[in-house]
């Protein structure tokens, strides 16, 4: 009906009627996003609180994000990735609701220690030269080797980049005044070259992580350093050994930032006092968020970040990743088992970031299903020749952005979806009325929240020319033609599905 109106209105023939109805509906649905917008609440689980909050940000309409990046000595393995692509689902909610993002992900290259898992972090080689006398290189030719490697990744994945990468090294003056403005105010003192930060001037650590000084003091495992009033005391400038190649002058030796102080300095320099997010995988909160907010509250005075988000571990089938158990996948060891990135992309909707994701190549492959089915319906959305009129999704897409914009209920999102899978298949094969233009500017939304790349490829002329023959052959009851026309269209890297009234085609 629509169609038909527009073209007696417009004196236009059908096929550019079809197309201005299409940009009609278009125009239609952001009017109707916008609505939605201010309608529906945005919540997150704040670690600091330790309760779902509703998102307010500092400045109406924009949000200063923070993530905790790589340390650039070796390559990311699948933790990592759900880490960063935990990260990359908030900013793409936010900016689905219309919010303007700006997100920082740091890089570190220097000051982060071996023994960053003994409490405070501060003893240990530097990783990076560690890895570069192993691989017998210099410490630049690592850092720009893995961050390739991790930048690589990151798009393989399909997260959108940073609007800043940061590198430590090349932030030291600004760490350095953070320094020098903490032993002014009392908060942290210098002993033969070393700086620390001392805990018990913080009447609030332990805020974030619940490792407050009365839970340090009874267990915790702290290193001993003879420059330490405390034991639970971290690093804020370390005198560099005479072996040590990455070091800076400073007013109080030849050394380098301990690196707690680096992420303080370069969120700070780009985001200002005070984030509106700060995200990082659950290892990072203690000691590392901890310190950050000690710090940086010390120097301002001022709240650091009003909302922390974290991402849990996952486990590889039942069993912590580690290399001895040879289960520390890389992307790499994914492609290398037939799989694509958005299928990894796929598994990790299908938990939510606060649980313990157990990785399995059974799930993986179950992960790889959905993501085939959603988009086999998208592709016959493309091509399908049927009115605009009729279902147009709308009613699901507003579900998936409410399961979305609840501390990110990925699964429930991707269940959502299915079912609007399983409905677009039915009146397709049915042929009833869809509003063809309508679902596809659904199922691109959905694309964007999930971070899946939208596969608009047109199928081959020749290929389709096959599948005709295929069809007709069928309908004359000519099995041995249809079969060896099956083949063919296999031969071409296709797979075709018999449909009532038809068929379809979908890369196999």
């Amino acid at each position: 009906m629509r169609i038909f109106v527009l073209q007696n209105l417009f004196k236009i023939d059908r096929l550019d009627a079809k197309r201005f109805g299409r940009f009609f509906a278009l125009c239609t649905q952001k009017v109707a996003d916008k609505l939605f917008i201010y309608g529906h609440m945005i919540r997150f689980y704040n670690t600091l609180s330790k309760q779902k909050e509703e998102f307010v940000p500092l400045n109406p309409g924009k949000v200063g994000m923070y993530t905790c990046g790589p340390t650039v000595y070796g390559p990311i393995h699948i933790g990592n990735i759900r880490a960063y692509t935990f990260s990359d689902t908030i900013r793409r909610v936010l900016e689905d609701a219309g919010y303007e993002v700006r997100l920082i992900k740091n890089i570190t290259d220097v000051g982060h220690l071996t023994a960053d898992d003994v409490a405070q972090g501060d003893s240990g080689e530097d990783k990076i030269e560690k890895k570069a006398r192993t691989e017998r290189k210099t410490s630049a030719e690592i850092i720009a080797f893995y961050e390739d490697y991790f930048r690589e990744t990151e798009k393989a994945v399909g997260i959108l980049p940073a609007h800043y990468f940061p590198h430590a090294t090349a932030h030291v003056a600004q760490m350095i005044k953070l320094i020098e403005t903490l032993i002014a105010k009392g908060y942290a003192y210098e002993k033969n070259g070393n700086v620390f930060f001392d805990v018990t001037s913080f009447p609030d650590y332990g805020k974030l992580s619940g490792n407050t000084l009365e839970h340090l003091r009874v267990g915790a495992r702290l290193e001993e350093h003879p420059d330490k009033k405390n034991p639970w005391d971290f690093a804020l400038w370390l005198k560099a050994p005479k072996e040590h190649l990455m070091r800076w002058p400073s007013p109080w030796s030849d050394g380098y930032p301990g690196w707690h102080i680096e992420c303080s300095a370069m969120s700070m320099e780009y985001l200002g006092d005070t984030l509106d997010i700060h995200t990082g995988g659950e290892d990072n909160i203690f000691p590392h968020h901890e310190a950050e907010i000690a710090q940086s509250e010390c120097v301002t005075g001022k709240t650091f970040a009003r909302y922390w988000l974290h991402t849990r571990h996952i486990l590889v089938d039942g069993q912590k990743m580690s290399k001895s158990k040879g289960n520390s996948y890389l992307l790499e060891d994914i492609i290398e088992h037939g799989f694509i990135p958005a299928d990894f992309r796929m598994l990790l909707m299908s938990a939510h970031y606060r649980t313990q994701m157990n990785f399995t190549w059974e799930s993986l492959e179950q992960a790889k299903k959905n993501r085939e089915t959603i988009m086999g319906v998208y592709a016959r959305l493309l091509i399908s020749d049927t009115a605009i009129e009729g279902f147009n999704g709308s009613d699901s897409l507003e579900n998936v952005r409410e399961a979305m914009r609840d501390d990110l209920n990925t699964p429930e999102a991707v269940a959502v979806v299915l079912d609007l899978v399983k409905k677009t298949n039915t009146l397709l094969d049915t042929n009833e009325a869809v509003d063809c233009a309508a679902l596809i500017a659904v199922y691109d939304k959905i694309f964007f929240l999930f971070g899946l790349h939208a596969e608009k490829e047109t199928v081959p002329a020749e290929v389709e020319a096959l599948a005709k023959e295929r069809n007709a052959a069928r309908a004359n009851q000519d099995f041995a033609e249809s079969d060896r026309l099956r083949d063919a269209i296999a031969a071409h890297g296709y797979k075709i599905e018999d449909i009532p009234k038809g068929y379809r085609l979908k890369k196999s």
